[in-house]
């Protein structure tokens, strides 16, 4: 795993860009110390398949651009994009789907939630 002030780097690039892209509802999930598959995962969701695919899209070359790596998958239906950054995991839904799978509630019993 990174460090703190690189997950953080990586943290505040992704809730920028969802900031500036209009994502909704986003919510950041302080994952750290409660399990080794990453320190934050922040849930958020967009308007639309085309909206879900933009915002992933644009947080995918913010970290590029900022020197980070990421994966992801799901962009083709775009109804969830799941973005793994290493250290911080990003799920941008359309609403239906992510009121379909609730991971805050799954993950709230392990976590601390904090809404962003």
């Amino acid at each position: 795993m990174a460090d703190k002030k690189e997950n953080n780097a990586i943290l505040q690039i992704i809730t920028e860009t969802l900031a500036d892209m209009k994502a909704e509802d986003v919510v950041v999930i302080d994952l750290e110390g409660k399990t080794s598959i990453a320190s934050y995962m922040v849930v958020a969701s967009g308007n639309s398949n085309r909206h879900v695919a933009s915002i992933a899209q644009k947080i995918e070359e913010n970290l590029k651009a900022a020197g980070h790596r990421s994966t992801s998958e799901g962009e083709l239906k775009a109804d969830w994009v799941l973005i793994d950054a290493f250290d911080v995991i990003v799920h941008i839904f359309r609403p239906e789907v992510r009121d379909f799978y609730n991971l805050e509630k799954m993950w709230q019993s392990a976590a601390n939630l904090r809404e962003k």
